[in-house]
């Protein structure tokens, strides 16, 4: 028999690691590694619960080949709770946040609420996040952005009418928001952006 026919391989005589048990409970090192991880991702940008939940599965399947599904939740639910712990994530903070900046990029009520939800956070906290927007104000930086209405540098037309007021409808505003700005004169739309501002 060749040496290498003599080579059988015997499971029962390996020693038993970590990794080789199959587990609901993750191992020190998957716990290490999302401690790490959520550092990592968090020290660069602000993310909601769900985005971290989500952003750790992802790559805790693609770190640990063997990774049970139980393991992944409670890997990820470790580091979601230890982000609250170190108080690193917070879905109301980063609701008003995200608002804040939404608005003065132009953007609708509407929108903002439906990419908040994507983004996990609550039904109540948009709801806090959104109480002191103004969608006129919002709706004149869209204008301004898009040179629309009182921002307009070419000839109107029935064309150019109906691309314009669409355009304020699909991008959440209502139809008397987007009329109003549609119709302003260019002064009173600089005055409600100014005014938004303080």
């Amino acid at each position: 028999m060749s040496p290498m026919c003599s080579r059988v391989w015997k499971p029962d005589l390996l020693p038993m690691t970590e990794e080789s048990t199959p587990s609901d409970i993750p191992t020190p090192r998957m716990l290490s590694w999302a401690r790490n991880s959520t550092i990592y991702r968090l020290e660069r940008r602000m993310m909601t619960e769900k985005q971290l939940f989500d952003a750790i599965t992802r790559k805790a399947k693609e770190k640990f080949d063997d990774i049970s599904t139980a393991q992944l939740k409670a890997v990820a639910d470790f580091a979601v709770k230890f982000a609250y712990d170190n108080k690193a994530i917070d879905d109301g903070a980063y609701a008003e946040i995200a608002t804040r900046s939404a608005v003065r990029s132009g953007k609708s009520k509407r929108a903002i609420a439906q990419k908040l939800a994507v983004k996990g956070v609550s039904t109540d906290k948009v709801e806090v996040a959104l109480e002191e927007t103004d969608d006129l104000y919002a709706a004149a930086i869209f204008a301004r952005k898009r040179a629309f209405g009182p921002f307009r540098r070419v000839e109107l037309d029935e064309k150019r009418k109906a691309k314009e007021l669409s355009a304020f409808a699909r991008n959440g505003f209502s139809f008397e928001i987007g009329r109003k700005v549609f119709e302003m004169t260019l002064e009173d739309a600089e005055e409600i952006i100014f005014a938004g501002r303080l």
